[in-house]
């Protein structure tokens, strides 16, 4: 009804358009800026859409925002921004299905579908105690937040959620990896060949997987009560039957015909299941961010070329893209109902707590797992600092507890600055370490005979901690390398 509402007010429908067409010039403004300061464009989209709505409110005044977005307005934009966000999880989704493909003989599918190349990458175990490594410190992490808000009994953060679902809420918080932003640092730096970049990333797909299966356990805790936790059961067995009928159903010939002939129509269709199934999962109490991750893993998927073993990924491509367009309206909302009425309630000692705890589980925690994983110290340095990125799937998770009601606005704000925060550190750290490796290396060349010659390229062996190899060899004999960017 407040769709058909807000469509049936031409006025409203304009002043909605010209809104949105401000807040898409606000995220090309804050991409622009983010890649002048080397940054992945969307730590850019992000920062911009959350700082829009506070900046106007301090700049000229609660007043102002109102006369901008009056509530219907608001409302309008919130709809576009829960659509996008919709759509985006579709594609987002997907891209995590690749977690049974980890094995050697579907390395290739899994690059695919992650936008990388295959090769040259460590054994499944290295990986396989990197998430453990990485998914179980954070947890840990986790739960000691939420233990600090407890004992400090700051009721702001904490809220009236039950326990249980509280305690796993924040765990899983800070135990989320951006697959997406990863991948783009990878490729901008030339690291998706080496060791690091393809154990972080295939860690990262396991990682988020599992992150979504406690996501869904905590949502169904937050009932409270037994009752309303088989009422969470049932929503969620309607949509595991939902994604069983679209996963059957285009696996169908005539499904796979029209995402072969017809791309276009296949989107809509696929962007339309998806908003229906994200409502319905909505209606029933659950939330749409569940609902739409459901359609997206459903989707099947194929180890080759899109066009030939998957005709629906280009649908897929297509929903996600259109999603990532309209993500900066979901940004800015969140700005304006969590930041701008959060931030007094927030304290320093929680968001410093926050950011601290965050990059100790996930450093810690990768670094270890690297480690015992059979890496050398370099990789798993490299391997730790990737394993930090968190971005705009963080940003999902944390829209998920407050649609919820498990976490808090303060909490959440909290947990957004720590989020932003590793995830811009992540480009630095990776060239501090190129050049802390690279100013050894050189130290080291001509000052101790045992070494030999100095190398003739002396960042050549800087970007993966691989076994040595002579110094004399020339850089392209290197098989399996990719020089890196600073």
């Amino acid at each position: 009804m407040e769709t058909l509402s807000i469509l049936g007010d031409a006025p409203r429908v304009g002043h909605v358009l010209v809104a949105l067409a401000v807040i898409l010039l606000i995220a090309l403004a804050g991409r622009a800026l983010a890649r002048a300061l080397r940054q992945p464009a969307v730590i850019g989209e992000i920062v911009a859409g959350l700082l829009s709505g506070p900046a106007v409110i301090v700049l000229f005044g609660r007043g102002t925002l109102n006369a901008l977005l009056p509530g219907p307005v608001f409302d309008g934009v919130k709809l576009i921004a829960q659509a996008g966000l919709v759509l985006f999880l579709v594609g987002l989704a997907h891209r995590l299905g690749p977690v049974r493909e980890l094995g050697p003989a579907h390395g290739p599918g899994l690059a695919h579908r992650l936008g990388t190349e295959a090769g040259g990458g460590p054994g499944p175990g290295g990986t396989r105690w990197v998430v453990v490594g990485a998914l179980g410190v954070p947890l840990v992490t986790g739960l000691l937040l939420a233990g600090l808000v407890l004992l400090t009994d700051d009721r702001a953060a904490r809220g009236s959620a039950p326990l249980p679902a509280f305690l796993l809420m924040v765990a899983v918080s800070m135990s989320i990896t951006a697959v997406p932003v990863m991948a783009r640092i990878l490729t901008d730096r030339g690291m998706t060949r080496s060791r690091a970049g393809q154990t972080a990333l295939g860690a990262a797909v396991v990682i988020d997987g599992v992150g979504w299966l406690l996501l869904t356990l905590a949502i169904g805790l937050g009932r409270g009560s037994l009752e309303g936790l088989l009422h969470s059961v049932r929503a969620l067995g309607f949509g595991v039957l939902c994604a069983l009928a679209v996963r059957y159903g285009l696996r169908t010939r005539a499904a796979k015909a029209v995402g072969v002939r017809l791309p276009r129509t296949a989107a809509v269709l696929l962007g339309a299941v998806a908003v229906v199934v994200a409502i319905a999962m909505d209606r029933l109490g659950m939330t749409a961010i569940l609902g739409a991750a459901l359609v997206g893993f459903s989707v099947p998927g194929g180890e080759g070329a899109p066009s030939r073993s998957a005709p629906w990924e280009g649908a897929v491509a297509s929903v996600s893209r259109a999603g990532a367009v309209l993500a900066p309206a979901f940004f800015v909302v969140t700005g304006i109902t969590v930041l701008t009425g959060s931030f007094a309630d927030t304290s320093w000692q929680l968001i410093a707590a926050a950011l601290v705890l965050g990059c100790l589980g996930k450093g810690l925690g990768g670094y270890l797992g690297a480690r015992r994983g059979g890496h050398g110290r370099a990789t798993a340095r490299r391997v730790a600092v990737l394993m930090n990125t968190r971005g705009l799937t963080e940003l999902v998770a944390l829209q998920a507890g407050l649609s919820a009601g498990i976490l808090t606005g303060p909490l959440a704000l909290a947990l957004i600055v720590m989020a932003l925060t590793t995830t811009a550190m992540t480009g630095p750290l990776l060239t501090l370490l190129d050049r802390g490796e690279r100013h050894a290396a050189e130290g080291r060349g001509p000052a101790n005979p045992r070494n030999g010659p100095a190398p003739r390229h002396p960042r050549s062996h800087l970007s993966d901690a691989r076994p040595q190899i002579s110094p004399d060899l020339p850089r392209q004999s290197r098989a399996g390398e990719t020089p890196m960017t600073g």
